[in-house]
């Protein structure tokens, strides 16, 4: 039995409940509306956690929630409930009910309701029939990708989930309830390492067993996998190592899991990225941890990065949320038709978001089995590919254009004797430029081994939108126009082309948007256009990324209101996408508009040219005012005869396709022309390095290389060693500092009589130890505060140093409300309570209960009081769920709150550490708020105005999902 939080449930605080025994008018019943009685409880608690936190749209309330844990239900919410609980039944209940509470069936039986009538969620380890899996829908109540897999493991633990192949090897089997528990190890090995949930933990693993426990064992710790690709070859070990150290900086990755034979590099990188601190293997994983408890996990939070391949600039971290991937995936699954009986083929690699969701986390939620070989297998023998599918009857496969091309190229006829792809049933074909040529031909090629031509499926996604965004109709087939080609270079028109048009451009159709998603095609102005209009293409859904991980200049321009900017050029024509290009790659030449990927096909297929290995762009030309179009092409041959030939067979190539010759033909050696990990070509990197004059040059020996990187290392050590020095030697004089100041000041605190000179003292102290360790205290609203009356201030938490830096902004007139934690303390209790400082209790509901009622008469004697309402601090930055007290108290004594936003105290002292930083503070005090009146709805309404000023101006997320 399950609720979700719904719309506020009104109702106000009754102070007046009295104490005594429960009693209820009707048995076995529950107010009119609200169902059984346990469903009636649940509900009542949903609506009260909807109201104090309307962010937590998902939440899940069952009656072995915890109202601590779960509902994050502080002692004053518990009353609350207490009092809906008495209005809904008509009853009378005690205080004891709600203190000696832990979940909502404690509750329940607390209420004297019977359990005969409870309805409980399932048992989650039920046995599944077969008739059940092949429904499907096992995880469709999953909301995130830990329960997802928990729902599989538990349900159908020795299904079989993955067969891993490489070859003439027998494959590995792998079960649900294997995965789950290798994971599980993994997740202990890291929690025994102190891997703090929320933290980074990059993934630099081949295909393997590795990769799929580690992954999921960084999700069951609680942590955020950052994949990343391994080594490839050691021409590009500079450029590799330079990529993976910027990912690793900008995601600020704790640790690092990788193979034993990638250490070397792995040294590399940890002498470049100040953040990582370990280094280690999943088998000394698996081997190091011990039993624990999984923290908890919410749809909202982030379930990975995936950074993109980078292949026009330096890869950015698309932020993506487990409610991200389980709508994307739900998503496709529709689109695809998808059933247990399927079975997925793939050789695409897992740091790849095709390969990664749409393969593997796409099998695993649909129950499919997946039959995974290695990227390098593939490329070695491409031919492995259809002879799984054959051998397993795989009914779903995908591979970028280039793998299609692939099998066109590399393997004869015998290869493929008694080959039988009848049971594919849809060939995904994206992830890059789709080519007409490329699809037709493999239809024509394969029809008689059995593939269907309604299997072809171009399809269209990209990391932002989490990976899949249109789909074409299942069976359909490809559908490619043919358009005009004048209108559209020199207009963006795609005018059909008639019949005997002998050089139309033919584009593929990308698939129609899944359900839920929406797309738009736009001008520069980000107005819509009509039917067969290219533009810039936009899209927005509940798959779309919240933006890119630290780079708020990248996220600021993907945005455009709700809808999100792709970066490729398209037009629709019937509810179809066809992708013309991206827009960076596009070259302006005497007014035309040329993509790059027709002659890069074209050239490709000449004899001589390597395929696949040429870049095509465009290099700005002042002397013209137009762009220089460069065709820069690998040949293995470079005999200066040959290479003459070749260049003017891609001239030739150029003025029959676009009715212009290229401006400069470069030539080079096998291996210089730059792709991302997925095997893009890098335009933009090709372009810069044409621009150095260093695109001849060709990859350096590895040995230089490596010295190149180590002399680096070393430099930026000894930069980091003599900033930790200055730091250290900051930190002891700050401490130092504290320590005579704080032996100075506290005797006057015990012996002055009179408060007003106690807190002058404190003052005198908070200011000059500000000034003294250079921290400038900025500070706006002040004037809000010149007022006799009492007032209520409410401020966040940052660090221990909040308190210092309040002491010494504000007016002396307030006092504080702290922990009472900090009262075991004696000498500390002594001289706070010197500085009139209240103490309140957060663990004892009895006791807390008392607190605030003794508060809440010094409120209402006139006694202005500043709170925390967040209780405590976190190491994690954010905003936390507020208490209610302060905000009752005000409400109920028709006192204003004012809001106080601090920041800069996290980072000036660090929580769970002693080690003072430099850095400015500033302190923004907002208006005065009043309620409405006495009572909860007053109270939270004031609450959550006060929580938006400080959420505005504090600097940091909002956490308030996490109570």
């Amino acid at each position: 039995m399950t609720t979700h939080a719904g719309p506020a449930f009104p109702g106000k605080r009754d102070k007046t409940a009295s104490a005594g025994s429960m009693h209820r008018d009707r048995p076995g019943t529950s107010p009119a509306g609200l169902g059984t009685e346990a469903e009636a409880v649940c509900r009542l608690a949903a609506q009260l956690a909807g109201e104090m936190d309307p962010g937590r749209k998902n939440l899940r309330v069952e009656l072995d929630s915890s109202l601590e844990r779960d509902l994050g239900f502080d002692s004053l919410a518990r009353m609350e409930l207490l009092s809906r609980l008495e209005k809904a039944w008509g009853v009378s209940l005690s205080e004891e009910v709600l203190i000696a509470a832990e979940t909502l069936r404690d509750l329940v039986r607390a209420l004297g309701l019977g359990t005969a009538r409870i309805q409980v969620l399932e048992d989650r380890r039920r046995p599944v029939s077969e008739q059940d899996i092949r429904r499907g829908a096992i995880a469709d109540e999953a909301r995130t990708l830990v329960e997802m897999l928990q729902l599989q493991a538990a349900r159908s633990p020795d299904r079989l989930h993955l067969l891993l192949t490489s070859g003439a090897e027998e494959p590995v089997e792998v079960s649900y309830g294997r995965l789950f528990d290798g994971a599980a190890a993994v997740a202990a090995g890291l929690c025994g390492l102190g891997l703090q949930p929320g933290a980074n933990v990059a993934l630099m693993l081949p295909t393997g067993l590795d990769y799929f426990f580690s992954f999921f064992g960084i999700l069951l710790a609680g942590a955020v996998p950052v994949p990343l690709y391994p080594p490839a070859r050691p021409s590009q070990f500079e450029d590799h190592l330079r990529r993976h150290r910027h990912i690793l900086n900008n995601c600020q990755a704790r640790m690092l899991i990788t193979v034993a034979e990638a250490r070397p590099l792995a040294r590399f990188l940890k002498t470049q990225v100040a953040s990582l601190d370990r280094v280690v293997t999943a088998d000394g994983l698996q081997g190091t941890g011990g039993a624990g408890i999984l923290p908890p996990v919410l749809p909202e939070e982030t379930a990975f990065l995936q950074y993109t391949s980078g292949s026009t600039g330096i890869p950015k971290g698309v932020i993506l949320s487990h409610a991200n991937l389980m709508c994307n995936i739900r998503a496709m699954g529709r689109a695809m038709e998808v059933t247990p009986e399927d079975v997925f083929v793939s050789w695409l690699p897992l740091y790849h978001d095709m390969g990664l969701i749409g393969a593997w986390l796409g099998s695993l939620y649909h129950g499919c089995r997946l039959v995974i070989m290695p990227p390098l297998s593939f490329l070695a023998h491409p031919e492995r590919w259809l002879w799984a599918i054959h051998h397993h009857r795989g009914t779903l496969s995908a591979a970028p254009n280039f793998g299609y091309e692939l099998c066109l190229k590399r393997f004869d006829e015998q290869l493929l004797e008694g080959l039988d792809l009848s049971s594919w049933r849809l060939a995904f074909n994206g992830a890059e430029p789709v080519s007409p040529e490329t699809i037709t031909r493999f239809t024509r090629r394969f029809a008689c081994y059995g593939f269907r031509s309604e299997a072809m499926a171009p399809v269209y996604g990209l990391a932002e939108c989490t990976v899949g965004l249109a789909f074409p109709p299942v069976g359909r087939g490809a559908l490619i126009d043919r358009v005009r080609r004048e209108p559209m270079m020199k207009r963006g028109e795609a005018v059909p082309a008639p019949d005997d048009d002998p050089n139309p451009l033919r584009v593929v159709a990308c698939g129609r948007p899944m359900a839920g998603h929406q797309v738009r095609v736009v001008d520069g102005q980000d107005r819509e256009l009509p039917q067969r209009r290219e533009g810039r293409l936009q899209f927005s859904g509940p798959s779309a990324t919240s933006g890119y991980f630290r780079n708020p200049r990248e996220t600021a321009a993907l945005f455009h209101g709700e809808w999100l900017d792709t970066g490729d050029l398209a037009y629709m024509a019937e509810r179809d996408i066809y992708i013309t290009g991206r827009v960076k790659d596009i070259i302006i030449k005497g007014g035309r508009n040329i993509s790059p990927y027709e002659l890069e096909e074209a050239v490709g297929d000449i004899n001589g040219i390597r395929k696949g290995c040429v870049a095509v762009f465009g290099v700005e030309d002042s002397a013209s005012a137009t762009e220089k179009l460069v065709v820069l092409a690998e040949s293995r041959d470079q005999a200066a005869d040959v290479l003459a030939g070749l260049k003017k067979r891609i001239v030739n190539a150029a003025v029959d396709i676009l009715g212009m010759p290229p401006d400069e033909v470069i030539l080079v050696p096998p291996g210089t022309v730059l792709k991302t990990s997925s095997g893009k070509i890098r335009r933009a990197a090709s372009r810069e390095l044409y621009k150095k004059g260093r695109i001849e040059q060709g990859p350096r020996a590895v040995w230089w290389q490596l010295a190149r990187l180590t002399a680096g290392g070393i430099l930026r050590q000894a930069g980091r060693w003599m900033r930790q020095a200055a730091s250290t030697g900051y930190a002891g004089y700050c401490w130092l500092l504290f320590m005579v100041l704080g032996a100075l000041a506290a005797p006057l605190v015990f012996l002055l009589p009179w408060r007003g000179g106690r807190r002058r003292v404190a003052r005198t102290v908070a200011r000059l130890l500000a000034r003294l360790t250079g921290t400038p205290i900025v500070v706006r609203g002040l004037e809000h505060l010149q007022t006799e009356e009492p007032l209520i201030l409410v401020a966040n938490h940052q660090s221990y140093m909040d308190s210092i830096v309040l002491i010494a902004a504000l007016p002396m007139r307030f006092g504080f409300v702290a922990k009472a934690e900090l009262a075991e303390n004696v000498v500390l209790r002594r001289v706070l309570t010197r500085l009139d400082v209240v103490f309140v209790e957060r663990f004892d509901s009895r006791q807390a209960i008392e607190d605030v009622r003794r508060i809440e008469k010094l409120a209402a004697a006139g006694q202005s009081l500043l709170f925390f309402p967040e209780g405590t601090f976190r190491r994690m930055p954010g905003l936390l769920p507020f208490h209610m007290g302060a905000f009752l108290i005000a409400a109920d004594n028709n006192l204003a709150v004012v809001p106080i936003a601090i920041r800069g105290t996290r980072s000036k002292l660090l929580p769970e550490t002693w080690f003072p930083r430099r850095g400015p503070v500033h302190i923004f005090i907002g208006r005065p708020l009043r309620g409405e009146g006495p009572g909860w709805a007053s109270a939270l309404d004031l609450r959550e105005a006060a929580r938006r000023q400080i959420l505005l101006h504090c600097g940091e997320p909002d956490q308030g999902g996490d109570a």
